[in-house]
């Protein structure tokens, strides 16, 4: 079947995966998004605009748009199933697609986190579950403005394999499902060690906190040694407990692992000059996590600095910077009034270092 004829469903059309399908729309792929009330009126009202870091700013209108919020209307006839919804709807859409979606069907998982694709094959039998990881940042719109663009704000190419499970899936077949979502502004390709790609994301996806709490744009943020030191502080926590458990994650914006809190520590003006890639950032892009709280929603803490203090627990490797950065983010889902606003110095624990 040619590309053009395969239909791919994004389960949970949130920002990555308006952009997403957006993007695979726009290059005449047979695309349905299956999203959230607000999502799918936004877009009948007004379509929806696909934008990057690149320049490239597109507009998908509302009669060319594949959208819905019921799964009986968009799984059955899914080739592939892209998954973008939240780490902590994950087991309820493998019901979903347990439930509606034809057996031999493919499902990846581009979210955020290291067991996704784990949880999502636990709950789908002898379906074909592919790890993804999407490395970019997807800026949305403010609610109510029309129409609804999602905006890629960072670069990167999503990666897709196997998950290190021998036979799930041969070569040439992962090659064309990879083939069918690499697109205009949507660089995809494959990787065998999933699991180090997903480790090495999660190195980098701490931060996430650090942006929600703080309030500040990405860049500015980054910019900022002070941000810097904490967020090199966490790595070093999870490197160790990482090491303890035997997981060896792959490098980060072309850096090993171990170096890159020793980068991060650098004066501002030579972390600038030394960390360009790092640094390829739109201005206006926040984290996922600072959104969630925003919009008083549930955050992924618990599959990001969670999954690390996870091993930290079981190896009996200390993480009190993590512990402490968990802590506030939860305060801050609890009390539902959006980003805190925070220092630097409020996000340290109690006679805590930054020191590796």
């Amino acid at each position: 079947m040619a590309n053009g004829q395969k239909r791919i469903v994004i389960a949970g059309a949130g920002s990555i995966g308006c952009y997403v399908g957006g993007c695979l729309a726009l290059a005449g792929r047979q695309v349905i998004l299956l999203a959230r009330p607000r999502i799918e009126a936004a877009m009948r009202q007004g379509g929806l605009r696909i934008s990057d870091l690149e320049g490239r700013d597109r507009l998908i209108k509302n009669d060319a748009l594949g959208i819905t919020v019921d799964p009986a209307a968009a799984l059955p006839g899914a080739d592939v199933i892209l998954v973008t919804v939240k780490s902590g709807a994950t087991q309820e859409m493998a019901a979903l697609i347990n439930t509606h979606a034809r057996p031999d069907a493919v499902v990846v998982s581009l979210q955020n986190g290291v067991d996704n694709a784990d949880r999502l094959r636990a709950g789908l039998g002898q379906r074909t579950v592919l790890a993804g990881m999407v490395p970019f940042n997807v800026v949305q719109s403010p609610e109510g403005e029309l129409p609804l663009r999602v905006h890629r704000a960072s670069e990167g190419k999503v990666m897709i394999g196997d998950g290190g499970l021998a036979g799930l899936l041969d070569v040439a077949s992962l090659l064309d499902v990879a083939g069918l979502l690499n697109v205009g502004g949507l660089a995809v390709e494959t990787n065998g060690d999933m699991k180090a790609v997903l480790w090495g994301k999660l190195l980098m996806n701490l931060n996430n906190a650090l942006v929600a709490l703080s309030g500040l744009p990405l860049a500015s943020e980054l910019a900022d040694r002070r941000w810097r030191l904490i967020l090199a502080g966490q790595i070093d926590e999870a490197l160790r407990a990482m090491k303890a458990s035997g997981i060896a994650p792959a490098r980060i914006a072309g850096l090993r692992p171990a170096l890159l809190p020793r980068v991060l520590r650098l004066p501002d003006w030579l972390f600038k000059r030394l960390a360009r890639r790092m640094l390829a950032i739109d201005p206006e892009a926040r984290s996922s996590m600072w959104d969630d709280l925003q919009r008083g929603r549930p955050t992924e803490i618990g599959e990001l600095q969670g999954a690390v203090l996870s091993l930290a627990e079981r190896t009996g490797t200390p993480a009190p910077l993590l512990k402490n950065v968990t802590a506030l983010v939860r305060a801050a889902e609890a009390a539902r009034l959006g980003s805190p606003g925070l220092a630097p110095e409020q996000v340290m624990p109690p006679g805590g270092s930054r020191s590796g």
